[in-house]
């Protein structure tokens, strides 16, 4: 009986150590971000929100105001 419980204790011990490894840290990739300036955007950009919508219609999956000008530039994933 002592061989018994040795043998399941072993086995246990195992499946945790399968388990732990399998709970390890995943490898998360980026993809890069394409930028554009938006065509149909018309004067200062000072809204993140109105520049992002602007994008969403022109196929984007977003937009920022950026640079000393407050130019809006749309982004997507390429």
């Amino acid at each position: 009986m002592a061989r018994f419980a040795a043998f399941v204790s072993t086995i246990f011990f195992f499946l945790l150590l399968l388990v732990a490894t399998e709970m390890g840290p995943t490898m998360v990739v980026e993809a890069r971000t394409c930028e554009s300036q938006s065509h149909r955007f018309k004067g200062a950009c000072l809204s993140d929100t109105n520049c992002g919508s602007v994008c969403h219609n022109e196929g984007f999956n977003g937009g920022h105001c950026r640079g000393f000008r407050r130019r809006c530039f749309c982004t997507k994933h390429c």
